[in-house]
C-alpha cells in the first residue's frame, strides 16, 4: 500500500426554510483569505466563496478518519446553518435568483487557475458561461503524497481521472457544473501533492460515496505506482467520458477494469 493522505474543500449550496437558493454572501463569515476556525479541531474551517460555502478539513490517513473527518465538519456546519434558518442543498450547479447575486463577493470567481494534467499542466481557460447567474459547487480532492517532480504529479492525476472522474459521472447527477468547472484533468501541483478539483460535492453528504473517495483514490495510488494500467492509451476515453458526461462509455470502463465503485447496501 501506498503511504498517502486525504483532504478536502468541498462547497456547497444554502437555501431557505421555502427551498429558496439563498447567497452565503455575508451570512456565514470567514473568507479565502481568512478562513473562520471551526470548533471541532484543528484544521476545520469555513469561509464563503461567491455564493456557496466552503469548508476545509485536516488530512486524514485512513479510510476511517476520512470518512469521521467529513462527518464531523457535515455535522456540525449542518447544525450552525439550521440555526440560522438554512439548509444544505444537495445540488452542485444552481441558476442563482439575480436579488441573491448583488453582494459584491457574488460575482467573484476563483482567482488561481487550474491546470490540465492531459496536456502537461497547461492552464485551463477562465470559466464563462451563457447563464451568467450560474453558480457551481466542487468537492476537491487532496491528495498528499511525496512525488519526485511534477511530471509524475500530472502523471498520477491522470489516475484519479479514470478512478474518481470516469465512475462519477454515473454517481454525480449534476451535469450541469460542467459547463463551467470539471473537465478532466483538472488539479493544481501543491507542497503536499496534488489537488484534484474534477470532481463537485455529490460525495460530502452520503458516508457510502465519501469513503468511496478513499477506496478510489488507494486504487488509483496503487495502479499509477505499479504501472498495472497505461492511462495514456486510455486517454481518449477516459477524457470523453468526463468531458461528455458519457455514461455508457463510464461503464465499459468500469466493466473492463474493474473499477472501484460504492458498496451501497
Amino acid at each position: 500500500m501506498r503511504k498517502f493522505v486525504i483532504g478536502a474543500d468541498p462547497e456547497l449550496f444554502l437555501q431557505d426554510a421555502a427551498g429558496a437558493y439563498i447567497a452565503a454572501c455575508g451570512r456565514i463569515g470567514g473568507s479565502k483569505s481568512n478562513p473562520m476556525p471551526l470548533p471541532i479541531g484543528d484544521g476545520f474551517a469555513v469561509q464563503e466563496d461567491n455564493v456557496a460555502l466552503e469548508y476545509n478539513v485536516p488530512p486524514s490517513q485512513d479510510k476511517e478518519q476520512f470518512v469521521n473527518t467529513i462527518n464531523r465538519a457535515m455535522s456540525y456546519l449542518t447544525d450552525m446553518v439550521q440555526q440560522k434558518g438554512y439548509k444544505f442543498a444537495s445540488t452542485s450547479a444552481v441558476s442563482f435568483p439575480m436579488q441573491e447575486l448583488l453582494h459584491p463577493a457574488a460575482m467573484q470567481f476563483g482567482c488561481d487557475p487550474d491546470f490540465n494534467a492531459w496536456l502537461d499542466g497547461k492552464a485551463n481557460p477562465r470559466p464563462a458561461a451563457t447563464d451568467r447567474r450560474l453558480r457551481t459547487c466542487g468537492g476537491h480532492v487532496h491528495v498528499g503524497h511525496k512525488f519526485k517532480s511534477r511530471k509524475q504529479a500530472f502523471n498520477f492525476v491522470k489516475y484519479l481521472d479514470l478512478f474518481l472522474g470516469v465512475p462519477s459521472t454515473l454517481l454525480d447527477e449534476g451535469d450541469l457544473r460542467k459547463n463551467l468547472y470539471g473537465k478532466a484533468g483538472a488539479c493544481r501541483i501543491k507542497p503536499y501533492g496534488v489537488e484534484y478539483r474534477s470532481l463537485s460535492n455529490f460525495w460530502v453528504l452520503d458516508p457510502v460515496l465519501t469513503a468511496w473517495i478513499w477506496d478510489a483514490t488507494s486504487a488509483a495510488m496503487e495502479a499509477w505506482h505499479n504501472k498495472t494500467i497505461n492511462v495514456d492509451v486510455l486517454a481518449d476515453d477516459i477524457q470523453g467520458v468526463i468531458n461528455n458526461n458519457d455514461k455508457a462509455g463510464a461503464r465499459l470502463l468500469i466493466e473492463s477494469l474493474q473499477l472501484p465503485m460504492p458498496q451501497h447496501a
